[in-house]
């Protein structure tokens, strides 16, 4: 198994290696290593993006799926992508196509997230039920969604192409300082998600084991959600709702490495996350108009998923 897992690092490793070097080399017009500018400006600040995006939402997709022990749960069934959204939508109402309304988009999605995941963690220390919890999030998102059509009746032609530019999602765009706060976030999430990775493991087998086993799984609920929170909120502002890699990366990187563990699968999650976003990347780079990257992601997600459900109705049957 120890070996079998040695070969598994070696070869995502060398995946990240050439899928790094092929999304260099995608997007419009061409380029050579001369072309600094090109290289600086765009293609890294994009892969960095996509890297950083990508093993966000894996971290936080396997922690939420061991806090709920459901694995088709992911970083945005809490809500945080829809109160992002949200304050996207209201950025477009304001600002319409005025100078600053990219930036002004960014800073209000960031803070609808930052607003939402603060509302779920002040909710996560009163409530004892993880199912609850759950529903809580799946509300709110209904409760943002309503809230952001009435917003779209509202609005103009170009502020409605504005906020679907930003809720399709993207990697280009982003300057090193937006980069580096992405980064800050995860390196805080997944801080906290290793240091709490046996809490992690003892909810897998439910709350009531956890506290039996003399842990506190509300402690372990709210820091796995604080975790989630930080990443996803950066995410999604910079980026727009980014759907799927939080639910496949850990799905499949339990399968691969055949284990459940955390401090197994944490790891697993962030070189998998990396990879798909960076396939992803590169097939919206494919054609002369690039395509939004929520698309790219659905279509290696939804057959993933599908197949996951496929075999799990099939273990089932006697």
């Amino acid at each position: 198994m120890i070996r079998k897992r040695h070969t598994v690092w070696l070869i995502g490793g060398l995946a990240l290696i050439v899928l790094l070097c092929a999304d260099l080399f995608s997007g419009a017009g061409q380029f050579s290593w001369a072309d600094r500018t090109v290289l600086l400006r765009l293609r890294i600040p994009r892969i960095l993006t996509a890297l950083l995006a990508g093993a966000s939402l894996a971290a936080g997709g396997a922690q939420m799926q061991s806090i709920f022990r459901n694995p088709l749960a992911d970083p945005h069934i809490m809500g945080i992508s829809g109160g992002a959204g949200l304050g996207a939508a209201i950025a477009t109402l304001l600002l319409g196509s005025r100078g600053g309304a990219v930036w002004g988009i960014a800073i209000f999605a960031l803070a609808g997230a930052v607003l939402t995941s603060s509302l779920i963690l002040f909710i996560a220390r009163r409530i004892r039920s993880g199912g609850t919890l759950l529903l809580v999030g799946v509300m709110l998102g209904f409760i943002f969604s309503a809230l952001v059509s009435i917003l779209e009746y509202t609005a103009n032609e170009e502020a409605l192409k504005l906020y679907f530019g930003w809720a399709a999602g993207s990697f280009t765009g982003l300057r090193y300082g937006e980069i580096a706060l992405m980064g800050g976030a995860l390196l805080v999430g997944l801080i906290l998600a290793f240091t709490g990775h046996k809490g992690l493991d003892l909810m897998l087998f439910g709350e009531n084991y956890a506290e039996l086993s003399g842990a506190r799984s509300r402690g372990i609920r709210f820091r796995a959600v604080l975790s989630c929170c930080l990443m996803t909120s950066a995410v999604t502002a910079f980026c727009g709702p980014i759907g799927f890699v939080g639910i496949i990366s850990p799905i499949l990187t339990r399968r691969i490495l055949g284990s459940a563990r955390n401090l197994t699968v944490l790891p697993g999650c962030i070189l998998l996350g990396g990879i798909i976003s960076l396939v992803a990347d590169i097939l919206s780079n494919l054609s002369s108009s690039p395509l939004p990257v929520g698309s790219t992601m659905a279509l290696i997600g939804i057959p993933v998923i599908l197949l996951f459900l496929g075999r799990s109705s099939n273990d089932k049957k006697p």
